[in-house]
């Protein structure tokens, strides 16, 4: 990020309800414990997806991809009570760290931890969901859209992060991944069961509500 960036987002935080002591500790973990901490949602998306979840109100939602579960707890704040979120994470390395996280925050109730791929898991999960956030593999975008889509309820939301790619879809770059992104950037745009808004908050988020 430009300097100016830097501040603006700064700014943009000073100016939101602060994230739960437990959330800036897991902020703090991820940064000590991972190699990537920049793949957490961090304080204002977190903050977005409360309130998302709050507006939504959801009875079940999905998250694919929890990483350490920053994410998984923002969404799972806003829900109300007897609501669940199903969040899956495919490397089982983080695993000790989400349970310990969601075990603090006591929200045990309210996430259930799924350890595997995705693909594997969601077809054998039996629900429908009001909420949908994708935060995985980016050449899985698409995939996970079309794979989710017929077991969104009408007026569900889906989510989408990154797609933004730090400005690469923009540049019109070649790898695989800014690739992958502007196709489901196009995909989406051209789905007439959706209604959509790209912004552009943090790395891009895609929000989509279905018909």
């Amino acid at each position: 990020m430009s300097p100016f960036w830097n501040q603006l987002h700064a700014y943009c935080e000073a100016h939101t309800t602060p994230a739960p002591e437990v959330l800036h500790e897991l902020e703090r973990e991820t940064h000590l414990k991972t190699l990537a901490p920049q793949m957490m949602s961090g304080r204002l998306q977190g903050r977005f997806l409360t309130m998302l979840a709050q507006i939504a109100n959801p009875r079940i939602a999905l998250e694919i991809g929890a990483f350490t579960g920053y994410g998984a707890l923002s969404i799972a704040m806003g829900l109300p009570e007897g609501s669940v979120l199903h969040t899956i994470e495919a490397n089982p390395e983080l695993e000790y760290i989400l349970r310990k996280y969601i075990d603090k925050s006591g929200l045990t109730h309210k996430i259930q931890l799924h350890i595997g791929k995705a693909e594997d898991i969601i077809p054998a999960l039996t629900f429908t969901y009001d909420l949908v956030f994708i935060d995985a593999g980016k050449q899985q975008y698409a995939y996970f859209y079309d794979l989710v889509f017929d077991r969104l309820n009408p007026g569900a939301l889906i989510l989408a992060d990154n797609v933004l790619w730090s400005g690469k879809v923009v540049n019109r770059e070649t790898d695989v991944d800014t690739l992958a992104l502007q196709a489901f950037n196009d995909k989406v745009q051209q789905d007439p069961r959706v209604d959509n808004i790209l912004l552009p908050l943090r790395d891009g988020l895609m929000l989509a509500r279905k018909k």
